[in-house]
């Protein structure tokens, strides 16, 4: 097909529509691109359960191997056992997911060697370049005279291995688990995890099944852990864990079935972390994460660095200050000790380990670590982004004890609250996030910068 790339390629992945947007022989040559720019001769690959992954990641593994490059399958996995093999292999890698969108969609997470991530800045425009001439009838390099072998590799017991290395949960007290997989891969990885741990596990939709029946995997959208808060209850659980699609992100509930904001939880890792580190060690956390956050890190010692929203951006601070962990408000967790990548379950084991190594309930462990009224990411259309967000700055510009800061859009902050008001770089959209020292302070700084910018 001939490729229109400019709604496939984001600034982090490829994701589209399979066929719409993109098929098999695109999928080709995105192999044979990506080893030329990563100059790679082994790569490794993955995919989800979605019903096309298999065949786009198969014509990427041949596309690759015609240039010479040895391929390494590792078959049904999560984004976080992708980044695990990359790192552990040496080797660069990709991941066939659309994460949590709709089943109609496919994607491709690409990193080069050491789960180092490659985007728009790092090598996903020129990959794009090349898939669009060859796509349009430019002549490809000629195919290597010594095509590469594909080769298959279990990684799942080593990966379930290595995270439980860097957590101690053989001394915890028995819990009660409810996991909520979404239908997506955290049905595959979380029973080899799991396995032989002091766990009452009780599974909820781990039928691999890319269709997403019961409900979409993304539990950041309340609607999408419903099922998962009634069988906590029912249950009488100690607490909820929930996955998304491609199972990189985890998002908990507490035995009242009460949702557990991610940033609470990034305070409590990085408690966990430094202690881990002797109270040494620097924390990145992106600018809508909690004013708890920092605290907690600079209580227990460390130094907390704030960074942009978006995974290339943690994941880059994480190199340049050695961080040690990093986390952000949409329930990805990075780990110095994971290559520096993301993954939800080290996350959750850490809270299991936590809330197993005393006696208290989740709600109160978390309450430590929980200290603000937020208002949750808040989506608003607008004709024009910039005009919008000038309004709002002309609108504060002349009250006292006001500071303005346009690291990620603009935040602004006050002695008992602050806003981010950031534009999306994909839609007509501007997103809101409040945080204040009570309910009701949060509740009219939202109402107030809602009212600017919607009228």
């Amino acid at each position: 097909m001939v490729a229109d790339l400019s709604q496939l390629v984001k600034a982090y992945d490829v994701r589209g529509v399979v066929p719409d947007q993109w098929d098999e022989s695109l999928a080709e040559l995105f192999g044979a691109a990506f080893v030329q720019v990563m100059a790679a001769d082994a790569i490794v690959i993955g995919h989800d359960m979605r019903p096309t992954s298999p065949a786009l990641s198969g014509a990427f593994a041949r596309g690759a191997a015609a240039r010479g490059a040895d391929v390494t399958l590792i078959g049904l996995c999560s984004t976080d056992q992708l980044y695990y093999a990359s790192g552990a292999l040496d080797l660069p890698g990709a991941m066939f997911t659309a994460s949590h969108n709709p089943a109609q969609y496919n994607g491709i997470k690409l990193c080069r060697a050491g789960a180092v991530p490659v985007g728009q800045d790092t090598g996903l425009t020129e990959i794009r370049t090349l898939v669009e001439q060859w796509s349009e009838g430019a002549p490809q390099p000629p195919a290597s005279a010594a095509p590469g072998t594909i080769t298959e590799r279990e990684t799942l017991s080593d990966y379930a291995a290595h995270l439980l290395g860097l957590v101690d949960l053989k001394a915890i007290r028995p819990l009660k688990v409810v996991v909520d997989a979404g239908n997506g891969m955290g049905g595959h990885t979380v029973p080899t995890v799991f396995e032989g741990l002091p766990l009452d596990l009780i599974p909820l939709y781990f039928e691999l099944d890319g269709t997403f029946p019961n409900h979409e995997a993304n539990p950041l959208d309340p609607k999408n852990i419903v099922d998962l808060q009634a069988r906590v209850l029912a249950e009488g659980a100690d607490l909820g864990l929930a996955f998304d699609g491609d199972a990189d992100r985890c998002f908990v509930v507490d035995e009242r079935g009460a949702g557990v904001s991610p940033s609470a939880i990034t305070a409590l890792v990085a408690a966990r972390e430094l202690a881990r580190n002797g109270g040494k060690g620097t924390v990145i956390h992106n600018l809508i994460t909690s004013w708890s956050v920092p605290e907690v890190v600079r209580e227990n010692g460390g130094t907390a660095v704030r960074t942009r929203v978006g995974h290339s951006f943690i994941k880059t601070e994480m190199a340049e200050h050695g961080a040690i962990f990093g986390g952000e408000h949409s329930a990805h967790y990075y780990f110095r000790d994971f290559w520096n990548a993301d993954t939800g379950m080290l996350a959750a084991l850490h809270v299991l380990a936590a809330l197993g190594g005393q006696d208290a309930p989740l709600s109160e462990l978390v309450a430590a670590y929980d200290r603000y009224a937020g208002s949750g990411e808040i989506n608003s259309t607008v004709a024009d982004q910039e005009a919008s967000l000038a309004a709002v700055r002309s609108a504060y510009s002349t009250r006292e004890d006001i500071t303005f800061d346009d690291l990620d859009g603009l935040t602004v902050t006050s002695t008992d609250w602050w806003f981010n008001l950031r534009p999306s770089n994909t839609e007509p959209l501007l997103r809101l996030n409040v945080e204040a020292r009570d309910e009701r302070t949060m509740g009219e700084v939202r109402d107030e910068v809602l009212a600017l910018i919607r009228t």
